[in-house]
């Protein structure tokens, strides 16, 4: 899935359509972690850093609206950043709300 797709082709009894990406709500946690962003530092390389999983760069970008640009994996550099910890929970509601 491209980072800047808002929609998810789908098929069915009438062929195929584009349906838009809904984004569940990411609740704060005691768990969550908090980093003080770098200059170099990108939402997929902290997904990387943080779940192994350079394709959950999403979740950060939900967990912290009004700090990350929808248009860009570069996150300005000297602000907190907000890492969910619990993505089992996000992964499921994102599924749940896309199906």
């Amino acid at each position: 899935m491209s980072r800047l797709k808002s929609i998810i082709k789908k098929t069915g009894a009438r062929g195929q359509f584009y349906k838009y990406i809904k984004y569940p709500e990411v609740p704060l946690s005691f768990n969550d972690i908090y980093v003080i962003t770098k200059i170099e530092d990108r939402l997929d390389l902290l997904a990387n850093q943080f779940y192994n999983d350079e394709s959950l760069w999403w979740i950060i970008s939900i967990a912290n609206p009004g700090l990350v640009k929808r248009d860009s994996f570069f996150v300005p550099g000297g602000i907190q950043l907000r890492i969910p910890a619990d993505t089992q929970s996000i992964i499921d509601d994102f599924n749940r709300l896309n199906s």
